[in-house]
């Protein structure tokens, strides 16, 4: 009796892992991002321009939790590392779903993120910001009954109170949340019409500072004899002009020195240091005896850069002549140390498991290097996405099927970048727009679709303005104004 009695429990325990399986595959990293859009509201670095501290944590907590969601998509990993993350979260209303600010500003919120289940550990970060949670619920009731359907698992369901319940208990009633939540989300119009004055008046008041950057900026490059000066996030106009001031004091008192930086591209970032693309990184953070330091290893670095470029050869060759691309647009910005540090352990794997490939075989095909990835997969633009670390016979299996599809994808490449360009000029134009330009994390795809609707109808609201195609309604500390791709019409 005993036996059977294992027996059965062996089966039940089987049965009640694969329910559990079924029901976390459902939900995907994308579904997490769409299900956590309350809380990206809440902590988007955007809306912390003129608070460059807490701007700064919560874009370094953003890239440490999108690490930590990644990390549950990958099959071998049974207990993720627990990961504490601290965000500074936008005072809201009541209803917690992205209304106007209140007075107090923000606030300072900590949680430790340690489960394995990713709807719990959206609950988690909801739950720990004061955000609903009521959508989640709904979300994953949706997501399961067609994908367990004709499975023997339990039946979802979750309990509807008559409405009663509510007015005798006080309780609100989730389902009328959910639909005050839906009706947050402004159109398009209305939400111009709401901000537009906003944006028309911090807009004038930067003019005179965006006149001076662009000054500034052009000195600096004739001076110093640099293709461009970039910046890695979307910093305001005043913040960029003191870093343009401080790079030319120091090209006042160490002339010497900057003649290295001949040719090159300097980007304002985190770091200091020489960038996986050849750039000059400047820390926004540092001080003058420190980026002197990086002008004087110049030198030095561009000898780690021809090494790197000899170590892409090699490892080009041994993948049929597939191209290791880095593009800046859509990768984070790795150190040149970090970046042949991920090409050596990548190379070396492919050695030690003697992955063959016929010769120029993928030759026109492009890849990136990914570090907080787990799984290898195709962009729409058709470059391959692999993780350094990804098994081999997993890469070459991967590589080998979507191979076709890179293809067609690179070929749709140049016509999907000809569309785009095309209709953000057709955009700027009809829209009497004095800039469009979009957030790198929009895709062209997506880019396209919103043109496209922006061109069906006039908005004389927009008249003047900088339009930042993003996935948040905002407002910029210099005007500019930032809607969603898929904004409601």
């Amino acid at each position: 009796m005993m036996r059977n009695l294992r027996y059965v429990m062996r089966l039940w325990l089987k049965k009640t892992w694969c329910q559990q399986v079924l029901q976390t595959r459902d939900l995907s990293v994308a579904d997490a991002v769409n299900a956590l859009r309350p809380f990206y509201f809440a902590v988007h670095p955007d809306f912390f321009g003129q608070h460059p501290r807490e701007r700064e944590i919560n874009e370094n907590s953003l890239k440490r939790l999108n690490g930590y969601l990644e990390s549950l998509q990958k099959p071998n990993i049974r207990n993720p590392k627990p990961t504490q993350l601290t965000f500074y979260v936008r005072q809201t209303d009541e209803s917690g779903f992205g209304r106007h600010l209140g007075s107090s500003g923000f606030r300072t919120v900590s949680f430790t993120l340690r489960t394995r289940d990713l709807q719990d550990t959206i609950l988690n970060i909801l739950n720990s910001c004061s955000l609903p949670t009521e959508h989640v619920q709904n979300f994953k009731a949706g997501v399961d009954s067609p994908q367990l359907q004709g499975t023997q698992s339990i039946f979802y369901r979750p309990i509807k109170w008559d409405k009663t319940y509510y007015s005798f208990t006080g309780f609100r009633d989730p389902e009328e949340e959910l639909e005050e939540a839906r009706k947050v989300e402004p159109t398009l119009n209305t939400w111009l019409e709401q901000n537009e004055a906003t944006a028309t008046k911090k807009l004038k008041d930067s003019l005179p500072l965006r006149e001076e950057l662009e000054l500034l900026k052009s000195k600096l490059c004739d001076q110093l004899h640099l293709n461009d000066i970039r910046w890695q996030r979307s910093w305001g106009i005043s913040h960029r002009c003191s870093q343009l001031h401080s790079l030319s004091r120091l090209s006042q008192q160490s002339p010497e020195i900057l003649k290295n930086v001949k040719g090159r591209i300097i980007i304002f970032t985190d770091q200091s240091g020489l960038s996986a693309s050849g750039h000059v990184m400047l820390g926004t953070t540092d001080v003058h005896h420190q980026w002197a330091k990086v002008f004087e290893k110049l030198p030095s670095y561009y000898g780690l850069q021809r090494q790197m470029l000899s170590l892409e050869d090699r490892t080009s060759h041994l993948l049929g002549g597939m191209q290791i691309v880095f593009i800046e647009e859509l990768q984070p910005l790795f150190s040149i140390e970090e970046y042949y540090s991920i090409l050596s352990t990548f190379y070396n794997r492919i050695c030690n498991n003697r992955l063959s490939f016929h010769p120029r075989s993928l030759r026109g095909l492009e890849m990136v290097l990914e570090k907080d990835r787990y799984a290898p997969s195709l962009h729409e633009l058709g470059h391959f996405i692999i993780p350094f670390k990804c098994d081999p016979i997993t890469f070459q299996t991967f590589v080998l099927t979507k191979t076709q599809e890179a293809r067609e994808n690179l070929k749709k490449k140049e016509e999907l970048k000809a569309r785009e360009n095309e209709l953000t000029a057709a955009c700027t134009s009809t829209l009497s727009l004095k800039k469009l330009y979009k957030e790198p994390s929009v895709s062209s795809t997506q880019m396209i679709h919103c043109c496209e609707r922006l061109l069906d109808k006039p908005f004389p609201y927009l008249q003047g303005m900088h339009l930042c195609v993003s996935h948040f309604y905002s407002v910029l500390q210099d005007g500019d104004l930032c809607i969603p791709w898929k904004w409601k019409n």
